[in-house]
């Protein structure tokens, strides 16, 4: 991508030309924008959803009209003859009419075999298909695939290579190659059977590829492998028709997988598979289950198969529920776009604009901002769906990690897709990753899925924004203005519209166990009317003294971060008794064998049992929990209730035990009440829970010192997600804070204080008296009488933007971490007891003495 000089001020070309340009083609079909998003997506209300090629969003009426028909018939078994079975049998045959005549073919052409998706029609034709084994005297079957083809697609080799049928990748340029020289025809006497997948649509870079390889391939006109033989063409059209009308009786493949929820958002968990009729006759059946058999004999190898093809497949009871909502997903479809080509004409309009837009950011210096994964240039939706892939890029030309732009992402509350996307050929292609980089990779300990984004320099994945039905212009400027605020803010570009977010309710696309934990600090100020900040108590005091008593911060510190450091010594600490809610500071507190006694003990849960962090739920910070020893009860306030107190200890035989999650750690836990439950869903407004975690259950931390440092025994944990504790070195904070003040944006809001940027960090230890960021240079610490072991940086999220006395968001501070640490966002370090004898008293105090060990250097 080529990038001329870039002015600063002016909007790129365009930001101004084509709203006006491509506002026709965007409002084809589907009568007024703004009432359809606001009467049946109302939900999206400051959200911009930006991943339709992983689930494209249902629309209310859809839902509604589903509800509606289940509550007023009855639908039985279709597999028994009573009057509910057969009008479940009927709307069932009646379905699966639609959905062919959806795909312009007929009964008499194509069967539908109802599925539980994409992937098992993919697996039904790979164990179905009648392969012809490899020997000595004949080649056997071949299973070609294109290399730009779904995970799904390139599994269908293990069952083939089971049968000794050869697989053979195909690489999409050579495809290409093949149709530029042609190809012969092979020998019409030969019936060998050979399969051939392609995808219609990419789901990586949304490159859509020719219809007509299907004829051709069929044909023997292209042949992927030069071998004789029948060639079958099966097309992966899952994220092809999504948004794109398939003509199949223009185009007929062989076999067509699908997966209604890309088409339609629900019902999830159900697909189809197409099979040509003049191919059926030809599959082989190897399991038999309910409703499939015409007769069998149970104490002898007797069985008849049903005639039908779809009963011959569908194994036991078809989801039938499911496949009633889709006839409602049609409905709805149809009545709110007009049809699939209107679909097509408004995503790709809405991806046209974005890649124009996109491909024009440039930095001062004239680098793009982006480098996108294409094989087109946009210019048709013959060629391109509606699907932009692509990394972002610093002013000098290197990759940001994928997952500090979802992190970045997730703060303007933009959802979208970042990885490989399940299609690692084409990720490997477009990002010029060689097989040998990939296992490396693997052995550095990336997997699927994972945010390890950058290894060696080199990027593991990209980032994908994908169009649906709904999406918007407003959808597209805003993610827009989130690439330009995020890159080109702090060099003077000016500001762009932004996606709005709601103070309580932007939620993460990463789970909790793939950021740092809440488990950095929170505010020791002075509680005030809007916010119930962290008390300080110390071990013999009384909870009427504890309020009075606070630890402060040196502000007065402030001026240059590695000036004068004076001693090494903690000045504050912290536990947070209750996940992601207030601190509570202390001057002088107990050690136990998972940390500070009572840290991260409790949490709050919705009403399923998922752990609500600050995240989903910044109000969370509101939430002041006050120990008192003495009396063996925690107190917790917030504006506008009234304190509840709950024990410290439950009578182990009154317990009942249940199961959550911390981190994808399974934990053992116990409610602490209907009391206090109903108090937490007062405060939040919808259902919420209290629950402890079980004394007598140990987890184990997964952190473990890095190489060639004993491990020592197994540290526990309590609810924290990642280490026993999180250090934080206060000449660092006062850097970034150096930082944040010095910007454009702040020379006119009030400057963050030490207290805010500490608070935000949620650690357990605050330091003072060394270097900024020097602590991330340590191996061992020394506190007091106590030694940890330094477990390596907190990889931070965007819990770090939220305020923690309000409870309101600001990404500046993330922004800016991120800038300033070479987009690694690492910040205060994890420890772990390096031994602890709990058989005496163990205390970490404030005013301890703080002695590290540096790596590799001897005592510091």
């Amino acid at each position: 991508m080529s990038c001329g000089a870039a002015e600063r001020g002016p909007e790129p070309p365009a930001f101004q030309r084509h709203p006006e340009a491509i506002a026709p083609r965007l409002a084809h079909g589907y009568g007024l924008r703004r009432e359809l998003r606001d009467l049946e997506f109302g939900r999206l209300a400051g959200t911009v959803y930006l991943d339709h090629a992983g689930a494209t969003l249902f629309p209310q009426s859809q839902l509604t009209n589903f509800t509606k028909d289940l509550m007023e018939n009855v639908y039985g078994n279709p597999h028994s003859q009573n009057i509910t079975s057969k009008l479940t049998h009927d709307t069932v045959e009646q379905v699966r009419y639609r959905i062919l005549s959806h795909f312009h073919t007929t009964p008499e052409d194509y069967t539908v075999i109802f599925t539980s998706g994409s992937t098992a029609a993919l697996r039904l034709v790979a164990e179905a298909f009648p392969w012809v084994s490899r020997t000595p005297e004949n080649s056997g079957s071949h299973f070609c695939y294109l290399t730009d083809n779904h995970t799904s697609v390139v599994g269908m080799r293990e069952v083939a290579s089971a049968l000794n049928v050869t697989s053979t990748p195909v690489k999409p340029e050579d495809m290409w190659s093949l149709e530029e020289r042609g190809a012969g025809a092979c020998d019409p006497d030969c019936q060998l059977p050979h399969l051939f997948c392609y995808p219609a649509q990419s789901n990586f870079s949304g490159t859509r590829y020719p219809l007509a390889w299907i004829e051709e391939v069929k044909s023997g006109r292209k042949s992927p492998v030069s071998v004789a033989g029948r060639w079958f063409v099966l097309l992966d059209a899952a994220s092809y028709v999504s948004t794109s009308p398939l003509d199949l009786s223009a185009h007929q493949p062989d076999f067509v997988p699908i997966s209604f929820y890309k088409i339609f958002g629900l019902p999830t968990g159900l697909g189809a598979l197409l099979v040509s009729k003049r191919v059926a006759p030809l599959l082989r059946k190897g399991y038999f289950g309910g409703g499939t058999a015409a007769a069998y004999l149970a104490g002898e190898d007797f069985y008849i198969p049903r005639p039908s093809v779809a009963e011959r497949f569908e194994d036991g009871t078809i989801s039938f529920l499911d496949i009633i909502a889709l006839k409602h997903g049609f409905d709805a479809l149809e009545h709110l776009t007009g049809g699939m080509e209107n679909i097509q004409r408004h995503t790709f309009a809405l991806a046209q604009y974005t890649h124009s837009a996109l491909s024009s950011l440039c930095y001062p210096n004239g680098a793009p901002v982006v480098r996108i994964y294409s094989d087109s240039e946009f210019s048709s939706p013959d060629v391109q769906g509606p699907i932009i892939n692509f990394n972002v890029l610093d002013d000098r030309g290197s990759i940001i990690g994928y997952s500090q732009v979802d992190k970045m992402a997730s703060l303007f509350n933009i959802h979208l897709r970042t990885g490989c996307f399940c299609n690692l050929g084409a990720c490997q292609r477009h990002l010029g990753l060689s097989d040998e980089m990939v296992k490396k990779h693997f052995q550095a300990g990336h997997v699927c899925g994972d945010d390890v984004d950058i290894i060696d320099g080199r990027p593991t994945g990209s980032v994908r924004v994908s169009f649906g039905y709904m999406s918007t212009l407003e959808d597209a400027q805003a993610f827009l203005g989130f690439i330009r605020a995020m890159c080109l803010r702090s060099s003077g570009d000016q500001s762009v519209p932004q996606a709005s977010t709601d103070d309580a309710g932007a939620l993460s696309s990463e789970s909790d166990c793939h950021s740092p934990p809440e488990d950095a600090c929170t505010d020791a100020t002075v509680c005030n009317d809007s916010c119930p900040a962290a008390n300080t108590v110390d071990l013999d005091m009384s909870l009427s003294k504890a309020s009075s008593i606070q630890q402060t911060l040196p502000e007065e510190a402030a001026g240059i971060p590695n000036g004068d450091l004076g001693a090494h010594v903690v000045t504050n600490i912290y536990l947070y008794p209750i996940k992601s809610c207030a601190a509570f500071e202390v001057t002088k507190w107990p050690v136990g064998s998972k940390g500070l006694l009572y840290d991260r003990n409790w949490m709050v849960v919705n009403h399923n049992g998922i752990c609500l962090s600050q995240k989903q739920e910044p109000r969370l910070c509101l939430i002041q929990p006050v120990i008192n020893l003495q009396r063996k009860t925690m107190v917790i306030k917030a504006k506008g209730m009234e304190p509840i107190e709950v024990p410290l200890e439950e009578d182990s035989k009154r317990m009942q035990i249940c199961q959550s999650r911390v981190c994808a750690d399974r934990v053992n836990t116990y409610d602490c009440g209907e009391n206090v439950s109903r108090w937490l869903s007062k405060f939040f407004g919808r259902p919420c829970h209290l629950i402890k975690q079980s004394p007598d259950f140990q987890r184990n931390a997964r952190k473990t010192p890095e190489k060639g440092k004993s491990p020592g025994t197994a540290a526990t944990l309590s609810l924290v997600n990642e280490a026993q504790y999180l250090l934080v070195n206060t000449s660092s904070v006062l850097e970034l804070q150096q930082q944040l003040n010095a910007s454009d944006e702040h020379r006119k809001e009030v400057p963050f204080s030490v207290k805010d940027l500490v608070s935000r960090f949620r650690a357990n230890i605050i330091t003072k008296g060394a270097r900024a960021f020097e602590e991330e240079e340590w191996d061992e610490v020394s506190v007091g009488s106590l030694r940890f072991q330094v477990l390596g940086p907190c990889h931070r999220c965007q819990m770090i933007c939220i305020d923690q006395q309000t409870g309101q968001r600001n990404q500046d501070v993330f922004q800016k971490l991120s800038e300033s640490r070479g987009r690694k966002v690492n910040f205060g370090v994890y420890l772990m007891h390096a031994s602890l004898d709990i058989s005496s008293p163990c205390f970490l105090s404030v005013g301890s003495e703080v002695l590290p060990v540096l790596k590799e250097r001897g005592v510091s």
